[in-house]
């Protein structure tokens, strides 16, 4: 009978622990979806997670307003206040006629960068040509397999009705060629034309507006990000103003895509605290290109040098494959570091728990280059830190499982061979047998086996060309917020091949959307003398130094568009003033003297006054502006600056205010810009 008890008692007990595995699994099922599929859930969830070091206790609007020298470290830059953006027609300009003289097809090619400034190309040359534009085909990644069916080509990336529809009266745009010229295309039997970079608009008037009238359709092969010459004659200056309806209005990103950004941006701005966009700019291209190998150490050294290698033999570049970085950084040519973006940052004013956004699709070296500045700012982030991996997913659509595998082939026959008549030699001692064959590139996974055996790098495989594919929504998410962001900086202003890269297309952005918006433009070759002169004592800098500092970081602001004028020649999205800007009248007492904004005006060029609903709607603004008290109360200059103290607080900044150094850094601001 006792036998018989336990029996039942076991059987019981198994009963129960079944059942309640069984309600465990319910369970976690139940929670799984709840997270997965219900937005006001998962959004409880992501208020309760802490994503920054500090907490947020200053919930009021006012309280950046109570930072020491708030004004001076996010307030407006004073003398490009007047500037404003204004990208309607002034002079004759007229709808486009109904009647065309022919369909132009475009395939882009190339990165963000690129295709942005390759479809307001088109757009303009379409408008030249009178011609009908079918939708830009834009990289060939977007058309491979791996990638999503439910996004195609442009629609991949940006939202096609919005496009069309916002160029309406700019140039007729369809989606697609009609049947006919379809057929003609998939048997190449229409005319293509591969456009040299930066073309005239003569090239096209005089070579495909001929062949364009004759069959009715031409195909344009855009290959290096830009198929307008920036520059256009004084007579073309509404072609400009067109680039920047298309640039700044028209091309609005896919709508998961612009709503994943909108929640990161919302997610950055939460702690009521606002925040800089950093762009490091520091791909392997550019520094290949530029000879900036021995910035970095080992593995990073050797891939660039072998890219480098690359780019010599296809003449892209033509210096030597050893060059002297050391040198090439003093005279300005490399992207700053991490690390010195940070100094910068730091010997500015901005205080250790700043949040600083980090952008751009590919940080060369990884995160081990950003150690510094997480060293100097504890809220470094970026879009991964701020978005949940099943965010990112869905924006690629469904997407199929790929399995990332290299090529194999067999062994030779001969090698089978020589093994088998080892075996069946003599008596022993017998030699050794043949060494087995050196393994061939493809049979090596990672770049070690393509550096050591050939100049060429493999082929890109699927899902390689899926993850490029993925960068252009990365840098599209960047883009929106580092527009949008209260400071942005870049580390580089050149991408792999010397055109302006992703860093130039956003300042220009914020020049023309909020020129007032603080944007630096370090001077590389300056900084690098800074640099130079405290590199004993770098995070120990003296008074004077840190003023230094601060005195060409105030004068980047403007000084640096001026700088950027350089730059016009290839791009003209990364300077679009004056042709997209206008001058509003004074608009506020403390708005700067008239004298400095003339002096603006002069050195942007700009001669156009804005309409006289945009000087009334300013105005209205500026009157809650002029009773606020300037705060512009310097913070600490004092040494040790860069890293964190336990005595710091958010009030202090990190030490005591000088306002000696508050005055001279507000005249810099306002006087020193004449030189």
């Amino acid at each position: 009978m006792k036998g018989e008890g336990k029996v039942v008692t076991m059987s019981k007990m198994k009963w129960v622990g079944l059942v309640g595995l069984v309600l465990s699994a319910v369970s976690l099922i139940v929670h799984f979806l709840l997270a997965r599929f219900t937005e006001e859930g998962l959004a409880e969830y992501q208020s309760s997670v802490t994503i920054f070091s500090w907490r947020p206790i200053f919930d009021n609007a006012d309280f950046p307003k109570s930072i020491t020298g708030h004004r001076r470290l996010w307030g407006p830059v004073r003398p490009l206040e007047s500037l404003q953006p204004d990208a309607n027609p002034r002079g004759y300009y007229t709808e486009p006629p109904s009647q065309s003289n022919g369909y132009v097809f475009v395939r882009i090619q190339g990165g963000f960068h690129e295709i942005r400034n390759s479809i307001c190309d088109v757009v303009a040359v379409s408008r030249l040509l009178n011609a009908t534009l079918v939708i830009p085909e834009i990289q060939s990644t977007t058309s491979s397999k791996g990638i999503s069916s439910e996004f195609k080509s442009f629609a991949y990336l940006y939202n096609e009705e919005h496009f069309m529809a916002a160029l309406v009266k700019d140039v007729k745009i369809v989606k697609t060629l009609p049947n006919n010229l379809k057929k003609a295309r998939r048997k190449k039997e229409i005319p293509s034309f591969k456009v040299p970079y930066a073309a005239s608009p003569y090239f096209y008037l005089h070579n495909v507006l001929p062949v364009l009238s004759k069959h009715s359709v031409v195909e344009l092969v855009v290959p290096d990000g830009g198929c307008l010459q920036a520059i256009l004659p004084p007579e073309l200056e509404e072609y400009q103003r067109l680039r920047c309806r298309v640039g700044f209005h028209a091309l609005r990103f896919r709508q998961q895509v612009q709503d994943l950004a909108t929640k990161i941006l919302l997610r950055l701005r939460a702690p009521g605290r606002p925040f800089i966009a950093y762009d490091p700019g520091m791909t392997r291209d550019a520094l290949a290109l530029y000879g900036c190998a021995e910035l970095f150490q080992d593995v990073h050294t050797e891939l660039i040098q072998h890219k480098r290698a690359w780019m010599r033999k296809r003449g892209i570049v033509k210096g030597k494959l050893s060059v002297n970085s050391a040198e090439k950084r003093r005279n300005g040519s490399c992207p700053l570091t991490p690390e010195e973006v940070g100094i910068l940052l730091r010997a500015y004013g901005y205080p250790w728990d700043t949040i600083i956004y980090v952008s751009g699709g590919e940080v060369f070296g990884g995160q081990r280059t950003l150690i510094p500045l997480h060293a100097m700012f504890e809220n470094v982030v970026d879009r991964t830190s701020l978005s949940a991996g099943w965010e990112l997913s869905r924006i690629y659509g469904r997407e199929v499982q790929l399995v990332d595998s290299y090529r194999s082939t067999p062994p030779p026959a001969m090698d089978g061979k020589k093994v088998e008549a080892w075996k069946n030699a003599g008596p022993r001692p017998r030699p050794l047998p043949p060494p087995p064959a050196r393994p061939k590139s493809y049979n090596i996974e990672g770049w070690w086996g393509w550096v050591a055996e050939s100049d060429n790098e493999p082929e890109s495989t699927v899902m390689e060309l899926r993850t490029n594919a993925h960068k252009l929504l990365w840098e599209a998410i960047d883009y929106v917020i580092c527009v949008e962001a209260d400071v942005f900086i870049s580390g580089f202003d050149r991408d792999g091949k010397g055109h302006p890269n992703f860093g130039s297309l956003v300042m220009g952005h914020r020049l023309y959307q909020s020129a007032a918006s603080q944007t630096f433009r370090p001077d590389r070759k300056e900084v690098a003398k800074l640099m130079e002169q405290t590199r004993e004592h770098l995070y120990q800098a003296n008074h004077t130094w840190l003023t230094s500092v601060r005195k060409h970081m105030t004068r980047s602001l403007i000084d640096g568009i001026r700088e950027a004028v350089k730059s016009k020649p290839q791009s003209f999205l990364s300077n679009p003033v004056p042709e997209c800007s206008c001058s509003t009248a004074e608009t506020s007492l403390n708005a700067s003297s008239p004298s400095v904004r003339a002096q603006v005006e002069a050195i942007l060029g700009v001669t156009h006054r804005c309409p006289a609903w945009m000087n009334s709607d300013l105005t209205s603004r500026s009157k809650d502006k002029e009773s606020e008290e300037d705060l512009d109360e310097d913070d600490s200059l004092s040494s040790g600056l860069f890293f964190r103290n336990s005595g710091e607080t958010h009030e202090s900044g990190g030490g005591e205010v000088n306002k000696e150094e508050a005055q001279l850094e507000d005249q810099e601001e306002l006087d020193g810009m004449e030189k």
